[in-house]
């Protein structure tokens, strides 16, 4: 689409990659560059736009989503910048869903060039158009085009080089623009300057650069044939024809352009935003990709968020129409937008229209939830919209003071309901209220968010571990009941054969009971007693795998009851338990690691010192260099699994988890688990 035949709206990119390849930095060199402020900020310094709520002030890291406006040569413009942890991936994936395009940030190392991979897959699982901005190219010394191999290795689109990097030897100075066929020196915090050709310089375009754009365009002509043609009977394509390929090709996700730059100096940057103006879809393409319905105003909660003094806020991006302050939406009534883009204003300020394409937040709005597409009349599902990812790191949690039980219930909720992916659940086993995510650093920013928005004080422990028991062998055991103290007394007497089951029988009872030793109606009083014992076995965990047969007893005219047979079936249970050799069980969950190639051996010897049983590894089906390890591991050493993962990959490995089944501990491990049950203490295997 031409500039011309451009429908004027607001267009919206977000900026992802990795942690601390320079995103926030680039954001501000964009605010910088457009006018929107006059002195570019610093993350070491937290003085920029970007990054400013506390959490992200003391990390000096992006820890959730910020939205900036700009206007560049007439065209307004939100930019999502996004956290680069993989703790804090949900946000960069749903700003991802309602961006126009998105900016793929990457330090100029071949080695980090593999944290690509799940970001590249993501925008081609979801046709997302995006581009690579290589950031920091001051700094580099080595070719530009390994770099661009590594980086390659992790897509499955075709990177098209659209710039090369031209220097002193020792340092990068400018670029040669492929496409245009100029060439230019950087200038700080200023346009750069093209260089003119001179007697000495005939022409900017040497021989790599000349090799270079003709890779562009043979790899253009790989999604239209006419340019193929031209190409193989060496005719130049016209420059205007060559732009309308890219911004095609890039629309439809077939590839992905690469710019480079240094973000701090404002290297690169005019052209990154050229770049995007001309070629980023708009809104309605967009809206179309992702089926939002025509026809009337539609909008899509991307994002739900707490305020202090505020409440909730829904950000929002306007896919269709115009909304105003007094329109429906979902059946209510829209009374409160406000400006999402202003981050730096203690007070948003209140909007009175929104425009297609714009990001807004409406305030206290309660229809919809996180990715919910809302028209006049309802709040409907999303044709697609990403699950957040299994948690893998869980802490237990409680408030401090027993008051703020009920305050702390409402403030988790809220901070889950504003992030995805968390969770919030409660183990009745042990009666825990269970916070989890994706890692230590999201659930320590989850909670810091809470205690500051909602003036809590907070305690966390590591979570108990649901143990089992069971027993060994089996067991005859007799048991009565008699107490005589006035008028009617209690008495029962039974005899119960007590066996256990192969793994996962659960607890069952049989009644064999011939000859009325024990009346019918006294029988089920009798299950009930021996189920009672069951909860908590001589080990002090819950008993499993065990049945229980009634095979004889006695019973007395008068004083035999229900609650008699019930009491001495406990008495039963408890003294035959005893005798049956009980073990305990620890649960074993079926673990599927990822990680690059590369730290596939430091990770199996990782796991194995966690008592994981490998059973095998292979390559990861559709991601070049990376492999999946399968153990079996016991949940007790996965508390912090995730956290040696990532250390050892570099910050790249995760995993999926499922239980799978129960086996015996014992040992020294098992002694230190009753150990600490008995002292009511979080039982630990793992040091």
């Amino acid at each position: 689409m031409t500039n011309a035949a451009r429908v004027k709206t607001t267009r919206c990119i977000a900026v992802v990659g990795a942690q601390s390849s320079g995103k926030t930095t680039l954001v501000e060199s964009m605010l910088l560059a457009t006018g929107a402020i006059q002195k570019r900020g610093r993350v070491i310094d937290k003085t920029t736009v970007s990054d400013h709520s506390p959490e992200a002030r003391t990390r000096q890291m992006s820890t959730e989503l910020t939205p900036v406006r700009f206007t560049y040569l007439g065209d307004d413009w939100v930019v999502l910048d996004c956290p680069g942890a993989f703790d804090l991936a949900q946000d960069a994936t749903q700003s991802m869903m309602v961006a126009d395009a998105v900016v793929v940030v990457a330090d100029p190392d071949e080695g980090r060039m593999m944290a690509l991979a799940p970001l590249f897959r993501f925008l081609d699982d979801h046709a997302i158009p995006h581009v690579l901005f290589i950031n920091k190219m001051d700094s580099v010394t080595g070719p530009v085009r390994d770099l661009l191999a590594a980086a390659q290795r992790q897509s499955a689109r075709p990177l098209v080089l659209r710039h090369i990097p031209i220097g002193d030897g020792s340092h990068i100075t400018g670029y040669v623009d492929l496409v245009a066929e100029r060439a230019y020196h950087y200038k700080l915090d200023k346009p750069s300057e093209r260089i003119q050709a001179t007697s000495t310089a005939p022409s900017v375009m040497t021989s790599g650069a000349v090799n270079a754009r003709r890779e562009l365009l043979e790899k253009l002509s790989d999604f239209d044939d006419a340019l193929l043609e031209k190409l193989l009977e060496d005719i130049v394509p016209d420059k205007n024809e060559v732009y309308r390929h890219l911004t095609r090709d890039l629309a439809g996700d077939l590839i992905v352009p690469v710019l480079i730059g240094a973000a701090e100096h404002d290297h690169g940057v005019r052209r990154l935003l050229k770049a995007l103006r001309h070629e980023v879809p708009d809104a309605s393409v967009t809206a179309d990709r992702l089926g939002i319905p025509a026809g009337g105003t539609a909008a899509q909660i991307f994002k739900i968020t707490y305020a202090t003094h505020v409440g909730k806020l829904s950000l929002v991006r306007i896919w269709r129409g115009v909304l105003k302050d007094g329109d429906t939406l979902a059946g209510l009534r829209v009374s409160n937008i406000q400006e999402a883009a202003e981050p730096k204003s203690s007070k948003t300020a209140k909007l009175h229209r929104a425009n297609t394409g714009d990001v807004v937040a409406l305030c206290k709005f309660e229809a919809g939830h996180t990715g919910a597409v809302l028209t006049e009349h309802a709040a409907a599902e999303p044709k697609s919209w990403p699950r957040p990812a299994a948690p893998l790191y869980t802490v237990a949690v409680a408030a401090k003071a027993r008051k703020d039980d009920v305050k702390l219930g409402e403030a988790l909720r809220k901070v889950c309901e504003e992030d995805c992916s968390l969770q919030l659940g409660h183990a009745h086993e042990t009666a825990e209220l269970l916070l989890s995510g994706m890692g230590d650093v999201h659930l320590q920013i989850a909670l810091e968010r809470a205690r500051r928005k909602f003036d809590l004080d907070i305690d966390t422990r590591r979570p108990q571990v649901a143990y089992r028991e069971t027993i060994r062998r089996g067991v005859v055991q007799h048991a009565r009941h008699k107490r005589q103290s006035g008028g009617h007394g209690q008495f029962a007497d039974i005899k119960v054969e007590i066996n256990p089951l192969p793994r996962g029988g659960g607890i069952t009872f049989t009644d064999a009971i011939v000859g009325g030793v024990v009346p019918r109606n006294f029988i089920p009083a009798v299950e009930a007693g021996l189920r009672d014992n069951t909860q908590e076995g001589p080990l002090g965990f819950p008993v499993v795998d065990v049945n229980m047969r009634l095979f004889d007893g006695q019973y007395h005219s008068v004083d035999s009851s229900d609650q008699a047979f019930r009491t001495a079936a406990r008495i039963a249970m408890t003294e035959g338990l005893a005798q049956c050799e009980p073990v305990l069980l620890e649960p074993i969950h079926d673990v599927q690691i990822f990680v690059p190639s590369a730290f596939t051996s430091k990770v199996q010897r990782a796991v194995t010192q966690r008592r994981a049983q490998i059973l095998g590894f292979d390559a990861r089906e559709g991601w070049s260099g990376w492999d999946v390890i399968h153990v079996n591991m016991p949940e007790s050493e996965m508390q912090d699994l995730i956290l040696e993962v990532r250390q050892i990959s570099q910050g790249m490995g995760t995993y999926t988890s499922a239980f799978s089944h129960y086996q015996e501990l014992i040992g020294r491990d098992a002694d230190r688990v009753v150990q600490a049950r008995k002292q009511n203490q979080t039982p630990a295997v793992h040091a």
